[in-house]
């Protein structure tokens, strides 16, 4: 996790006083674009982690090579922290390391640093709703990406030249959490592919060394996923007119897909809205009845003027 992570730059900053993103990559087992992420994210928060440039340069914790935390002003402390305390509550191992942490602390500094880290609350579980936990395999596939190690998948989804689960043996690359729902970016045989963890049946980590890209990036490998999702599922679009007090609305029944191109002489709103499929669109406003209009395209008027055929078919006198 990032934390962890986080707290293992600042305790190398401190033994060694000055490391480069490459350093710390190499000892974190992650790209250098996400090592120097992190350098980033403990500069950003207080914490006196500064670049310095040229020949023989790095990162370096002000004040020189450190292994305690005694050298932390009371603002740093609490930055540090407030930037940790969230990932407490949800593992446990950064539970215990941060109590380790507060007693590394000056004595007049670990009040507010413990107040800091309780200063936010991660809660999963929906009103009304139960806790969402990890999946089981998060834990075992997290390890065979930092020891880089194959993972045999039995994998739920439409197998090549079948219709039940098939056998992979894939590169694990990245895990990504994802609105709750957790996927693995691995490589495989076809180039890299995502696979959703709750579809993965079994998952066995094998001793054969993985592959991954020199200049592989999770984050931008996800955005790509992101992006290649996104056009597929904005597919089809029509252009509505409704009123403004409308707009919420549908922001909350589209999301993102929806685009509000200007005001109507009368007042209402011209927008336009997408889903994968002309079905789908006319779906989503088919719940809209009279309270919107919809200006085009043909395809989309033609598909709820079935849907609403339908009703009056199934519904009417």
């Amino acid at each position: 996790m990032r934390a962890e992570r986080l707290v293992a730059a600042l305790l190398m900053l401190q033994a060694r006083g000055r490391v480069t993103a490459a350093e710390l990559a190499e000892e974190l087992e992650v790209s250098v674009a996400t090592a120097r992420r992190d350098l980033e994210a403990l500069s950003g928060a207080g914490i006196p982690v500064y670049p310095q440039p040229g020949r023989g340069g790095g990162w370096t914790l002000l004040g020189g090579a450190r292994t305690d935390l005694s050298g932390l002003t009371a603002p740093e402390a609490q930055a540090l922290f407030g930037l940790l305390g969230p990932s407490a509550g949800l593992v446990p191992e950064a539970r215990s390391a941060l109590r380790k942490l507060v007693r590394a602390l000056p004595d007049p500094f670990r009040p507010d640093a413990e107040a800091a880290a309780r200063a936010v609350v991660v809660d999963q579980a929906a009103w009304g709703g139960q806790d969402k936990d990890r999946p089981a395999l998060v834990e075992p596939l997290q390890a065979a990406v930092v020891r880089r190690r194959k993972v045999r998948l039995v994998y739920g989804g439409r197998s090549a030249g079948g219709s039940g689960p098939g056998e992979r043996l894939v590169d694990p690359w990245g895990l990504v959490d994802k609105d709750d729902t957790w996927y693995l970016v691995a490589g495989t045989d076809k180039g890299q592919r995502t696979f959703r963890l709750d579809r993965i049946v079994e998952a066995e980590v094998t001793d054969l060394a993985a592959d991954r890209p020199a200049d592989f990036e999770l984050a931008d490998a996800w955005q790509r996923v992101v992006a290649e999702v996104e056009q597929l599922r904005s597919g089809a679009s029509a252009t509505v007119l409704a009123a403004r007090w409308l707009v919420p609305g549908l922001q909350r029944s589209f999301g993102r897909y929806l685009e509000v191109d200007g005001e109507e002489p009368d007042g209402r709103v011209r927008a336009r809205v997408a889903a994968q499929s002309t079905t789908a669109v006319a779906e989503q406003l088919a719940g809209w009845a009279t309270m919107i209009e919809v200006v085009d395209p043909p395809e989309v008027v033609a598909a709820l003027a079935r849907i609403g055929a339908t009703l009056v078919d199934r519904y009417g006198p």
